[in-house]
């Protein structure tokens, strides 16, 4: 975050075309009360603005999110941020592949450019400050002294707030469909799949080891939004807090291999997941990451209890 700050020029990779950052994601609920609830819950400043709700990180007030009225779940709407000099450069690249560039949707107005993925998912490319981090996040492990209680009573723990939007996770009927659109539309490189099942893909301009990924599936969706935290603690604090407000239905703790992050994943009221992140792998802008497919087996989770059933359920799947 701290080019959002402003105290050095943000990292990127000379020459390269690609978008540094998500900038903001747009999601379509059917109940904004029950976001408002939800996403308070989980950590994040919720700010009524007009008929939507801006999800913002209490640290530092970026909004990452828009929650907006819909029928029924669905991603409304994904941002991408990119260098100023860089937008002339994706329009001719959008039109020489020959993706129609599509007028903004009523009430989003921009100067970015608009177009839709291979899913149909409405993108939205634009100028933007570089949101992903510059250097892998610094991760908190405090020692702790002898002859001395370490742990506070639960009703004074002091709970850190989710810092960042780490990386989306989208169901898509085609992972290598997916994979050929945003590396040559929007200029992102895979760092590691598991065949045609799930590819992670980042920033070449440095970014968390992912910051989109797609999981198969029968249909488009949102599998789950995932948000850095800067400890085990803060994952844990995390769960317990959304526990008690009701959110008990989850995942964790556990380590992911592919990324490296611990995660605990709490489900949200419309069928997608959010997860609390810490200490995920970093790609820097002067490193050629080495893409690499493993075996689903070994790929998924290094340790933790068992996958809830419904955890790869595409709720937004089977829509007439």
């Amino acid at each position: 975050m701290t080019a959002i700050a402003g105290h050095y020029a943000p990292s990127r990779k000379p020459g390269v075309l690609g978008v540094h950052s998500v900038g903001e994601f747009v999601l379509g609920v059917p109940s904004l009360e029950k976001a408002e609830a939800f996403y308070g819950a989980f950590g994040l400043h919720v700010a009524e603005q007009g008929e939507h709700l801006g999800l913002h990180t209490a640290g530092d007030g970026y909004r990452w999110g828009r929650v907006v009225p819909a029928a029924r779940k669905a991603m409304h709407h994904i941002a991408f941020h990119c260098f100023e000099e860089d937008l002339p450069r994706f329009k001719s690249s959008i039109e020489a592949q020959g993706i129609r560039l599509l007028d903004p949707p009523p009430g989003f107005d921009s100067n970015g450019l608009w177009l839709r993925d291979q899913d149909g998912t409405l993108l939205e490319i634009r100028v933007g400050v570089k949101t992903t981090p510059d250097a892998k996040a610094v991760v908190e492990l405090k020692p702790t002294p002898s002859a001395t209680r370490n742990a506070p009573y639960r009703r004074k723990a002091q709970r850190e707030m989710p810092r960042r939007l780490s990386h989306i996770l989208m169901f898509t009927p085609d992972v290598d469909r997916a994979i050929a659109f945003y590396t040559r539309a929007l200029g992102l490189r895979v760092s590691d799949r598991s065949g045609d099942v799930i590819a992670f893909l980042h920033g070449v301009h440095g970014s968390d080891h992912h910051l989109m990924a797609f999981v198969k599936s029968e249909a488009p969706g949102l599998h789950h939004l995932s948000w850095d935290v800067p400890s085990l603690a803060a994952i844990g604090l995390g769960a317990m807090a959304m526990a008690d407000k009701g959110f008990s239905h989850g995942w964790g703790l556990g380590r992911h291999v592919l990324g490296s992050n611990y995660f605990h994943y709490v489900r949200d009221p419309f069928g997608s997941w959010c997860e609390f992140s810490a200490d995920i792998d970093y790609v820097p802008a002067d490193v050629d990451w080495e893409e690499a497919s493993h075996p689903l087996e070994d790929g998924f989770y290094l340790w933790g209890p068992t996958p809830p059933p419904d955890f790869v359920t595409n709720t937004e799947a089977g829509r007439s």
